[in-house]
């Protein structure tokens, strides 16, 4: 597996007009100036294949995955392809009446060592919702990994493994200046509608 460095990725996210500036709601619920779009890096088949190789060898040597599960629909692509590099099944969870749960008669094996994987965390709520799911289910989550890491706070309790950080001012709704100004705002990876 080949390392990439935060340099590598950065370069990559903007080659593939990734991170976009303007005024956005996040899955969150946060309001941000600046969006990272991961679906335009993970066009790329090749690419991805190159940043889940390097979210793989960026991982502890002694992480023993047993299995890759990620949250719909953002970590689909890039968990499949880290649950490519690393020769293991994966899984995703998805939403159903508004509640995180795996369908499709996915499993998690008895005492599996589960590698939670997303696209984007912030405050990784959806992430959190798939470790709760991980251990519901008699799994052991051991890590999460993620392209980027927005910082911040986290909602989960595993060790974080980001290709790159990405620090990015989020706001809540009533303390955003955007909102304030009156500039539109857009939703372009959220499950949530924007006003």
């Amino acid at each position: 597996m080949h390392e990439m460095t935060e340099a590598e990725v950065l370069q990559a996210l903007k080659e593939a007009r990734a991170i976009l500036h303007g005024h956005f709601q996040l899955t969150s619920g946060r309001h941000s100036d600046t969006y990272v779009q991961c679906a335009r890096v993970l066009e790329d088949p090749t690419l991805t294949t190159r940043l889940a190789e390097a979210i793989v060898a960026a991982l502890p040597g002694d992480s023993g995955i047993d299995l890759v599960a990620a949250p719909a629909v953002g970590g689909i692509v890039i968990g499949f392809a880290v649950a490519q590099a690393l020769g293991v099944r994966f899984i995703f969870s998805e939403r159903e009446n508004g509640a995180m749960c795996f369908r499709r008669a996915f499993d998690v094996p008895e005492g599996a060592r589960v590698l939670v994987v997303e696209d984007v965390v912030t405050t990784g709520g959806s992430v959190a919702e798939v470790v709760g799911l991980v251990r519901e289910a008699g799994g052991v989550p051991v890590a999460v990994a993620s392209l980027i890491d927005r910082g911040g706070p986290k909602a989960f309790d595993v060790p974080l493994h980001p290709l790159l950080r990405l620090e990015v001012d989020s706001w809540e709704p009533d303390s955003c200046a955007l909102c304030a100004e009156g500039v539109g705002l857009y939703s372009p990876g959220s499950r949530r509608t924007a006003k």
